[in-house]
């Protein structure tokens, strides 16, 4: 079906306005995201969306968190994760209907399931592989004080750009 395709992954905003996160509100991967973000881009905007992580309400509050964000548009990126476990912790992850749901996502998604070894199916259908939770925070949002440097450099250059004489050329 060509759900793990490369031709079909999309890129991640290089500046979102709003990322949404989609696990547990009760475990570390969120204070993690929470944690590399507000020290990147201090400003930007987190909605959580609490989800069981494992068990078996996992699977169907995830695809609803997904479908939710979807159908919504509410978030420019997600990030879709939890920490480090057993395969069988991890599971809900390979489960064909969160595939699904994160392949078929409106909204880019990058998959941070477990720690750099661990690999779920839901890693090949997401647009974006994070090996870590934190990692995924990072490869979501730039680091403030970057572009502050870009918009000052931009700044340089058009302060020096003459306003009159463009000229064009007929081809």
């Amino acid at each position: 079906e060509g759900l793990f395709e490369q031709s079909r992954k999309r890129k991640i905003p290089e500046l979102p306005n709003c990322i949404g996160v989609v696990t547990s509100e009760t475990g570390a991967v969120i204070r993690d995201i929470q944690n590399v973000i507000s020290r990147r881009l201090p400003m930007m905007n987190l909605k959580l969306f609490h989800v069981s992580v494992q068990g078996e309400n996992a699977t169907p509050e995830i695809t609803r968190a997904l479908k939710y964000i979807s159908n919504t548009k509410c978030c420019d990126v997600v990030i879709v994760g939890r920490g480090g476990g057993s395969i069988e912790d991890l599971w809900a992850f390979n489960e064909e209907a969160t595939v699904r749901a994160v392949a078929e996502c409106s909204v880019p998604v990058i998959s941070a399931v477990g720690h750099e070894t661990d690999y779920t199916l839901t890693d090949f259908a997401a647009d974006l592989r994070a090996p870590t939770p934190s990692a995924a925070a990072e490869l979501a949002v730039p680091v403030f004080s970057e572009l502050a440097e870009k918009i000052a450099e931009y700044s340089k250059k058009i302060a020096v750009m003459p306003l009159t004489n463009c000229k064009i050329k007929q081809m």
